[in-house]
């Protein structure tokens, strides 16, 4: 058993390279091989949001906290808010954040695959954000 208490984890700002706006991420667990999973906790500031991007081996965001938009590609902008769950298949061209006028956090799982959690593409316009 490894138990990783409160603090211990520091947060950091998301890359500016794969997101918009004032997001950061705490890493809340990183599993050592033969097991895949990370998981992430984020908050995205309002406006904020990660670019287009895809996951080998899908996603399950838990939304914990505030109000936000997801979006699959060719798709609508879906809203999402505090106790919702998302499932994204592995490859599913997506995006996610905060909505305009409301931070977001949630707790992102996903698994690596050859060292990899996610394909990072494209940023999300503003036009495209705001729909």
């Amino acid at each position: 058993m490894e138990i990783k208490a409160k603090g211990s984890r520091p947060s950091m700002k998301a890359p500016p390279e794969y997101f918009t706006g004032d997001v950061l991420q705490e890493p809340l667990m990183q599993a050592s091989q033969p097991a895949r999973i990370q998981v992430v906790n984020v908050t995205f500031e309002p406006g904020g949001r990660t670019a287009w991007h895809t996951h080998p081996l899908g996603q399950t965001l838990v939304v914990t906290a505030g109000k936000g938009l997801a979006q699959s590609w060719g798709g609508p902008i879906r809203e999402i808010s505090a106790g919702d769950v998302l499932w994204f298949a592995p490859g599913e061209k997506h995006w996610h954040g905060a909505a305009p006028d409301s931070a977001l956090t949630h707790i992102a799982i996903q698994e690596m695959l050859d060292g990899k959690a996610a394909d990072w593409m494209e940023y999300v316009t503003e036009e495209e954000y705001r729909g």
